[in-house]
């Protein structure tokens, strides 16, 4: 499992990508008319060969729109994990007890959206491409529209909850990797081989559970450790 991308949700689209395109040196995004069908246009960014979206309703009743009104504004909303085996990933999410939302399978690409209240935090997306290397929801020709010279990928995501152990426990499972605890408040799930950091801890600003940063790996290593909010959202520089 590998995390590949991660969505925010945003009030007012085209303000939120052009904030993040000046902040990271983003290329040109791709609009994905497919999202229309969930009431929602949207922009997807490459970062290396991660992808950040920042999706907003365009009409009333929708998944994200009751989000921006759940947490009071802008901030994160969906995380998106690629397997190699979405079939023995079905299998495991069943075993689990966790409810699949909506899926598709398309000759290129297929996915599982699991529910939330189910998972915690976030909507869960389990992905598989085939190649394995292409994005689908990035459109096509994203490598040449992907931009490294401030930030080269995303590297994890930081999740909040009232109850951190408990979220903790359900992710681990769901993503069959230990939660290490830090001491005092807070838990680490390191995907292997490098596929991608969760950090989970208590809620610090009063929104909720949800989703509470992202982390990318700065091309700049000076710049590790800056932190700046946008969308709702802590980006922090590692």
């Amino acid at each position: 499992m590998r995390l590949r991308q991660i969505a925010l949700v945003a009030q007012d689209l085209e303000t939120v990508a052009a904030d993040l395109t000046a902040t990271f040196g983003l290329g040109e995004p791709y609009r994905d008319p497919g999202v229309g069908e969930f009431g929602l246009h949207n922009v997807v960014f490459p970062i290396g060969d991660t992808y950040l979206e920042v999706v907003s309703p365009k009409q009333e009743g929708t998944t994200a729109g009751r989000q921006l009104e759940r947490r009071n504004g802008d901030g994160g909303y969906m995380v998106i994990f690629q397997t190699d085996d979405l079939g023995k990933a079905r299998e495991h999410v069943g075993e689990l007890g966790i409810r699949i939302v909506w899926e598709v399978e398309l000759p290129d690409a297929a996915t599982l959206h699991l529910h939330p209240r189910d998972v915690g935090a976030a909507i869960v997306s389990i992905d598989a491409m085939d190649p394995a290397p292409s994005w689908r929801w990035a459109g096509p020709g994203w490598e040449e529209r992907s931009r490294t010279g401030v930030v080269r990928r995303i590297a994890g995501v930081e999740l909040q909850s009232a109850d951190p152990a408990a979220l903790a426990e359900r992710w681990s499972k769901l993503l069959e990797a230990p939660a290490e605890w830090d001491g005092e408040a807070s838990y680490t799930i390191e995907l292997p081989d490098g596929g991608g950091t969760i950090r989970i801890g208590p809620d610090t600003d009063g929104r909720g559970e949800g989703v509470a940063g992202v982390w990318v790996e700065a091309t700049d290593r000076s710049a590790a450790g800056r932190t700046e909010t946008l969308c709702g959202t802590r980006f922090r520089r590692v």
